[in-house]
């Protein structure tokens, strides 16, 4: 077996992995203010307020889909009645329209990043480097998804999906991988290298959004000026 294939599909993931999880730990132990967008909605509100939604939305859908199609087996979707032919159009669709309007809200907060002039200042080094590799990463995967309109003979269903649920055995499918198309291989480099930049730069903030306001109680105000609709006691008087 080729050490190379060993070493990027048997080793990095697992760097990568443990990248994350300990500059994660990391960055909230000394930087836990840091846990945070650096809005820059006070410079900038209209072009944020169409990109913002499209990326974040977007990205939620990418997201689910590459867990289902990365974690569930074909062999539970064709027990549930699910053809592969269904399946994958399933994937085309809803997939690839999610990754595209999270490539569009993603054009949008880098045009509004290079257009205003305030939000360019504010772009930190960090900054600097993810948004490339956000956009290399959507269109890596883009491109795989597209690949399957092409007529390419690849399911990756029985390659990728299987390489990934072996890591989580600790004994990883390097075959697998490595058999799979330039395009697969590439769009799960440049995942590692996401996930290996994530504690360090403003993505970090994923990992503090508020979900327990969801479930938080209402907040009570009460006036301390009196209303007409207010009884006063009355006033004591003698007899």
């Amino acid at each position: 077996m080729n050490h190379v294939h060993t070493a990027l599909w048997g080793v990095l993931p697992y760097l990568s992995v443990v990248l994350l999880v300990s500059g994660t730990a990391w960055r909230y132990r000394y930087d836990r203010f840091g846990f945070t967008t650096r809005s820059s909605q006070l410079h900038e509100h209209r072009l944020l307020s169409i990109g913002g939604p499209l990326f974040h939305y977007g990205l939620l859908f990418v997201i689910v889909g590459h867990v289902v199609g990365l974690l569930v087996p074909e062999s539970f979707t064709e027990r549930l009645g699910v053809s592969n032919d269904l399946y994958h159009a399933n994937a085309l669709l809803v997939g690839g329209g999610a990754g595209l309007a999270t490539l569009a809200g993603l054009a949008i907060l880098l045009y509004r990043r290079l257009r205003v002039r305030a939000v360019r200042v504010a772009t930190s080094r960090s900054d600097r480097a993810v948004y490339p590799l956000l956009l290399l990463v959507l269109l890596a995967g883009l491109t795989a998804t597209a690949s399957g309109v092409s007529g390419e003979e690849y399911d990756y269903r029985e390659g990728v999906s299987v390489w990934f649920r072996s890591l989580f055995l600790l004994d990883p499918d390097v075959t697998a991988m490595s058999e799979a198309p330039f395009v697969y291989q590439l769009h799960a480099l440049l995942g590692l290298a996401l996930f290996s930049l994530w504690p360090f730069s403003r993505l970090v903030h994923a990992f503090a959004a508020p979900l327990g306001y969801l479930t938080r109680p209402y907040v009570v105000y009460r006036s301390r000026t009196p209303t007409h609709t207010e009884r006063h006691p009355a006033t004591p008087t003698r007899r």
